[in-house]
C-alpha cells in the first residue's frame, strides 16, 4: 500500500452516503441495521484466545522494530461502517505482502463478496456486477460508493504504528501501548490486544473521522503467513 492517502470529502460523504450504501447491499456487503450491528459487536469481543500473560511496561518498546518490519501476514476478523443514517457490516479476509494485498469482504454465510486488490499505483475491486480500477483504493472507493476509507495508512494504524508522510499524535495507555493515534483528520482508538507470533497486535480498532465510524475487529492475526487462497 503507498503512503499517500486522502482524507474522505465531507460535503461528498454525507450527500452520498445513503445512495451509496444502498448500492453496497447490492454490490457488495449485505446491509444491516443499527441493532443488528449492536449485537455483532458485542458478540465479537470473546472470539480470541487469552494469552498466557498479559501485557508488561517494556512489551511495546521490545516488539516496535519488529513492527515496523512485519509485511507480511493474514488477517481475519469483521468490519463495520456508521453513518448518520445507514450501518454496515462484513466479514474481512485479508492477505498482505510487500509488494500486494488483498482484501476479501463479503456478508453473512459469504453473501455479497467483494475483493479488493492492491499493487503499486493500481488498484482493482472486483464485484458481482464487474471489475473496477483507480490508482489508489481511496480513489475507487471515492468513485464507486460515493465515500472512502483510508486504506492506504491501514496496513500501518492495523500493526499500532502511524502511517509514514504525514503528521501524527498519539497517546499511550498505561503500559505504554498506543492508545489512541491521530492522523489525517482520523482518531484511532485501539480498544483490545492480543498476542500473536510472538507479537502483541491489536485486535479492536475504532477509527472515527468526522461522523463516520469504522470499527475492525481481528478474530484471527497470522503475522508473517499471507494465505494465497483465490
Amino acid at each position: 500500500m503507498t503512503p499517500a492517502y486522502p482524507t474522505p470529502d465531507r460535503a461528498s460523504t454525507s450527500r452520498a452516503a445513503p445512495s451509496s450504501l444502498s448500492a453496497l447491499a447490492s454490490r457488495h456487503w449485505r446491509l444491516l441495521g443499527a441493532a443488528a450491528l449492536s449485537l455483532w459487536l458485542a458478540g465479537c469481543a470473546g472470539q480470541t484466545t487469552a494469552p498466557s500473560a498479559p501485557r508488561q511496561a517494556d512489551d511495546w518498546q521490545r516488539q516496535q522494530s519488529r513492527l515496523e518490519a512485519l509485511d507480511t501476514w493474514t488477517v481475519a476478523g469483521k468490519v463495520g461502517l456508521r453513518t448518520p443514517r445507514d450501518s454496515t457490516s462484513a466479514n474481512l479476509d485479508w492477505t498482505q505482502t510487500p509488494q500486494h494485498y488483498r482484501m476479501l469482504i463479503s456478508g453473512p454465510f459469504g453473501t455479497g463478496r467483494s475483493v479488493l486488490e492492491g499493487r503499486a499505483g493500481a488498484v482493482e475491486l472486483t464485484t458481482g456486477d464487474g471489475t473496477f480500477q483507480a490508482s489508489s483504493p481511496e480513489a475507487l472507493m471515492q468513485q464507486q460508493l460515493g465515500w472512502s476509507l483510508p486504506i492506504s495508512a491501514l496496513d500501518y494504524w492495523v500493526r499500532g504504528l502511524p502511517a509514514p508522510g504525514a503528521a501524527h499524535d498519539e497517546t499511550r495507555d498505561d503500559l505504554g501501548f498506543p492508545a489512541q493515534l491521530r492522523q489525517a483528520g482520523w482518531t484511532i482508538a485501539y480498544r483490545d490486544w492480543t498476542y500473536a507470533g510472538g507479537l502483541w497486535l491489536p485486535r479492536r480498532l475504532v477509527m472515527t473521522y468526522d461522523d463516520i465510524r469504522a470499527l475492525l475487529v481481528v478474530n484471527e492475526w497470522q503475522p508473517g503467513q499471507a494465505d494465497t487462497t483465490p
